[in-house]
C-alpha cells in the first residue's frame, strides 16, 4: 500500500500478511482523492473513517494534512498495525478506536466533515449503514459520507445520495448531509 498525496507522498507502507481486510486500490484510492481534491480543504476537516482495516484511508488523509482523524476498526491485529504506522509516521493526526462501528457511532467524539466507511462486502446490514451514520448525527450539515461497496448493492433511492463511481470492483457512493442546524 502507498500514500499518494500529501507531505507522505509515495511513502510504501508494509502491511502484514494474514490481515483480515481487503484494502481500497490504490486506483481507486487515486480516484477518490482527485474527486475529493475538488470539494474539500483537507488542512480544515475532521475524518471519520469506519472499518479502516489497514488505515489506507485514513494514513491517506492524515499525509493531506487534515486537522484529525479518526480510525475505528474492530480487528486487534489491524488497529495495532494502525497505530505502529501512525507512530513510526509521526501522525499525531490520528486517533486509533479498537471498536465495533455500529456501537462506536452513538458514542462517537464530536461530528466530521468526512465520513469514510469502507465495511466488509458481506456485512450484513450493509445497505442501512447511511442512514446509521445521519441518524446518529456524526455528520456535519454539508459533510460529505462516502460508501465503498460491492455491485450488489445500491445507495441510490436514499434521500442524502448524490453520486456514484466506480473503479472496477471498487464501487463508492457519495452522499451530502443537507441537515442545516
Amino acid at each position: 500500500m502507498r500514500i499518494i498525496g500529501g507531505k507522505l507522498s509515495r511513502r510504501i507502507i508494509h502491511t502484514p500478511p494474514g490481515l483480515p481486510v481487503r484494502p481500497t486500490t490504490d486506483k481507486a484510492k487515486e480516484a477518490l482523492f482527485n474527486i475529493l481534491n475538488h470539494h474539500v480543504d483537507f488542512e480544515s476537516i475532521r475524518v471519520l473513517d469506519l472499518f479502516a482495516g489497514t488505515g489506507n484511508i485514513s494514513f491517506e488523509f492524515a499525509s493531506r494534512g487534515a486537522i484529525e482523524v479518526v480510525s475505528v476498526e474492530n480487528n486487534p491485529r489491524c488497529t495495532r498495525f494502525v497505530s505502529q504506522v501512525k507512530e513510526k509516521l509521526s501522525l499525531d493526526n490520528i486517533t486509533v478506536y479498537k471498536a465495533d462501528v455500529m456501537r462506536f457511532l452513538p458514542n462517537a467524539p464530536g461530528t466530521f466533515d468526512v465520513v469514510f466507511a469502507d465495511p466488509p462486502y458481506d456485512m450484513e446490514g450493509i445497505s442501512r449503514l447511511p442512514e446509521k451514520i445521519f441518524s446518529n448525527h456524526v455528520l456535519k450539515p454539508g459533510g460529505l459520507l462516502i460508501v465503498e461497496h460491492p455491485d450488489t448493492v445500491s445507495f441510490e433511492s436514499h434521500k442524502s445520495f448524490r453520486d456514484k463511481r466506480r473503479y472496477s470492483k471498487v464501487h463508492f457512493s457519495f452522499f451530502e448531509n443537507m441537515r442545516t442546524d
